[in-house]
């Protein structure tokens, strides 16, 4: 497809300017407000040495702050413009201040901002619960809204205790679902996430490596035939793409496949979409793409719009554990609140209205054939795309940085922080990815001009 045949944005309102940078990153008013930040939020990650007479916390590259946004683009303290290309860790689906999104907050702010949870539920919440119920193969599913993403994956882990009778979990190397404690014992990206917490966290949880391709594919499929085979295990926790592990896409007989095992072996298929679905991958979920049906499915970043929320969708008969004596709830005082369910619905009709999802996929397409065009190991599907550099250690780190520089905001992955993550709004124009692809065509050396 050409690109005169991509197609444009729902409209290329304010908010798909390109990068202005008059003040290199980070700029003194983002310094200063870092400085009062770093002296009152706890440190993560190692401590930041001093530099000079300010300390800034020590985080992945060059830090901004951020002070208001439209649509891709992003404009700091300092007021430099830039081009949003993590888009909130990929949660903004609809990009900053989306229309759809902001109407919704106004109108149900208007009306209601708390209920009483499930006991004296909004009537937002009820609307959610039947919309996000309808996005599951099982036409019959039964939902459980969460706050985050963990949230999400923690209901599915208890789900599967529930519905099984089983401790244990399998899961893969890589993988990111969460720092809560429930997807902790499952998180297999980085051994500092989870290591000091072991002692309190789930002993019965195996990894198998993640495919990244058909070679890999028969260890992969071994490895988890032999963890199945005890009959020990309730639920096989899956991204359908692995994410912060690297933007990897497995082979297509990897999903159908770990789908069989685990349903011959008892085993509860546990779908991660939290970043992969709602069209950020270029589909509604990445995971149904080859006929597979997972019994549990879970939504998060995107689904609230660019506000905390998060859903566990089920299989009828799988979600009937909960019934049972003596009660056992997963629920929390904010969670299905009205504001975060009114911009929830706002944004599965926008993504339908505007077929944003298909133009994820074209989109997407288009602009990794433009960056492996410019030699850049590009790789993953939709609007969810990482560039390997080279599995050189912390090199999207200095990346980062560089295209800060030049005011495109991006993010990293993979164990290592190897690889370049891009995960934009879906609304985004192919112009701005276009320039994107020139940019890093010069930073990493590879420009033919």
């Amino acid at each position: 497809m050409g690109k005169s045949e991509i197609p444009p944005p729902p409209a290329l309102e304010p908010g798909q300017d390109p990068p202005h940078v008059a003040v290199p990153p980070p700029g003194p008013e983002s310094l200063s407000w870092l400085v009062r930040y770093a002296h009152r939020a706890a440190p993560m990650g190692p401590k930041a040495p001093p530099s000079g007479s300010r300390v800034v916390r020590n985080v992945p590259g060059a830090a901004i702050v951020f002070q208001t946004a439209k649509g891709v683009n992003v404009i700091d303290v300092d007021g430099n413009r830039y081009v949003d290309l993590a888009a909130g860790f990929g949660s903004l689906l609809l990009g900053h201040d989306a229309p759809a999104v902001r109407r919704a907050l106004e109108l149900q702010s208007a009306r209601l901002l708390q209920a009483m949870g499930d006991v004296h539920p909004s009537d937002a919440r009820i609307a959610l619960t039947e919309r996000a119920a309808e996005l599951h193969p099982d036409k019959d599913a039964q939902v459980v809204l969460g706050q985050s993403g963990a949230d999400a994956v923690s209901i599915a882990l208890k789900t599967a205790v529930l519905a099984t009778g089983r401790a244990g979990v399998l899961a893969f190397s890589g993988a990111y679902h969460g720092l809560s404690y429930g997807p902790l014992a499952a998180l297999g990206l980085r051994p500092g996430y989870r290591v000091p917490f072991a002692a309190q966290l789930n002993p019965h949880v195996e990894f198998a490596p993640y495919p990244s391709d058909e070679d890999s594919l028969d260890e992969t499929i071994e490895r988890v035939r032999l963890v199945l085979s005890n009959e020990k295990v309730g639920a096989v926790l899956v991204e359908p793409i692995l994410g912060r592990g690297g933007v990897i896409v497995p082979p297509d007989a990897f999903l159908p496949e770990l789908a069989r095992l685990a349903a011959r072996s008892g085993a509860l298929l546990v779908a991660d979409e939290i970043w992969t679905g709602l069209g950020r991958s270029g589909h509604w979920l990445r995971s149904t793409l080859h006929g597979v049906v997972p019994d549990l499915i879970c939504l998060g970043k995107g689904l609230g719009g660019g506000l905390p929320l998060s859903a566990c969708i089920g299989r009828r008969e799988v979600m009937q554990a909960w019934a049972r004596e003596p009660e056992v709830v997963h629920t929390s005082t904010f969670t299905g609140a009205p504001l975060a369910c009114a911009t929830a619905i706002a944004t599965l009709d926008t993504l339908r209205r505007e077929d944003l999802v298909t133009r994820s996929r074209v989109v997407g397409a288009a602009f990794r054939d433009e960056l492996r065009a410019t030699g850049a190991r590009a790789r993953g599907e939709g609007l969810m795309l990482g560039i390997d550099l080279d599995g050189s250690p912390h090199a999207a780190v200095d990346l980062v940085k560089r295209l800060l520089g030049v005011g495109f905001i991006t993010s990293t992955g993979g164990g290592e922080r190897e690889v370049l993550v891009l995960t934009p709004p879906l609304t985004i124009s192919a112009g701005l990815l276009s320039q994107f692809s020139m940019e890093v065509d010069l930073l990493l050396g590879r420009s033919k001009s």
